[in-house]
């Protein structure tokens, strides 16, 4: 069985992969082109792909009969692959869930604190040399303690970052989702995202990217918030309407933004670039040697399950 691992891994997630089965590791980091889209379902078994890797409905059906049979992706969020697409040509999906829980959330609070107290800014001051020094009304934040945080999406990082803000920061929490969440203290679910946009002083986004989800924070959501709200976004770039929220930042509509991802990523915009109320991250999400090489391996026990005959332990 061939195995093509679509970017570097860390070297313990491809000794695992090379115990199974024969590995080719793509040396680029960029996402797969549309060429080698359609060569991963033609010249191997397996795939090992991750973020940006856009095997869309238009390229299963340039591929009728497709080599491949697994779809094994590194991360949580697929709404790069379309799973429909992928299941009806008779490839498999999966995906690496919960290794990434913690790791995320983490990211998250690390936003509000920093969008709160406007910790990029200051860096900023200080490493340009624009630091007039301490005074009592200088780089005024919102102090987060005690707040209310609103939840969009109440999976299991979201209810992590619930978690940390709750029994971390005592800040009450509200919560948009489908259904009701136990989450062992006290939250409240909101049933309208504009009601819980307005009700609180940070809005985090943690939802599934997709179809479903595009542009779910929009401009109805963003004129909602408070003036002095902040607005994460862990979840994926397109899930926040990006040029209503600049015109929100340049208007200052809201208080600030905390952004790990972006609508057309890698690009972001020169417009969110030059203000100073946003806190810009390169997607760090996950990013720490042994979270990757949990979902690596995650990956690597859905590709010996498939394997081995036996049921998929993260089939999406």
């Amino acid at each position: 069985m061939r195995l093509w691992v679509t970017r570097p891994l860390p070297d313990a997630v491809l000794d695992a992969a090379r115990s199974l089965c024969e590995v080719e590791v793509r040396a680029e980091t960029a996402p797969l082109t549309d060429k080698e889209l359609r060569r991963a379902l033609t010249d191997f078994d397996i795939v090992l792909p991750t973020l940006g890797d856009a095997f869309s409905a238009d390229v299963f059906a340039d591929v009728t009969e497709p080599r491949c049979k697994l779809l094994a992706n590194f991360g949580v969020g697929y709404n790069h692959i379309d799973a429909t697409a992928a299941r009806n040509a008779g490839i498999a999906v999966t995906n690496t869930p919960g290794a990434v829980t913690d790791a995320t959330a983490d990211i998250g609070m690390m936003l509000i604190l920093m969008s709160a107290r406007r910790a990029a800014e200051g860096e900023r001051l200080v490493r340009t040399n624009d630091w007039p020094g301490w005074h009592p009304t200088q780089m005024l934040g919102l102090h987060v303690t005690g707040k209310r945080v609103g939840i969009v999406g109440m999976g299991r990082i979201g209810q992590a970052i619930a978690r940390r803000c709750h029994l971390g920061f005592g800040m009450q929490v509200s919560y948009y989702n489908r259904s009701e969440k136990d989450v062992g203290f006290d939250a409240q679910r909101v049933p309208d995202l504009r009601a819980l946009a307005a009700s609180v002083d940070v809005l985090v986004v943690a939802v599934p990217g997709g179809t479903e989800t595009r542009h779910l924070i929009d401009a109805e959501v963003l004129d909602a918030m408070q003036s002095h709200a902040h607005l994460i976004n862990i979840a994926r770039g397109d899930v926040v309407n990006e040029a209503a929220l600049i015109k929100a930042l340049e208007a200052g509509a809201i208080g600030g933004a905390g952004l790990d991802v972006y609508e057309h990523e890698p690009v972001v915009p020169d417009a969110l670039r030059r203000l100073n109320n946003v806190t810009l991250l390169p997607h760090l999400g996950t990013a720490a040697l042994e979270v990757r090489e949990a979902m690596g391996l995650m990956a690597v026990e859905n590709i010996a399950a498939f394997l081995d005959g036996t049921a998929l332990p993260n089939a999406v």
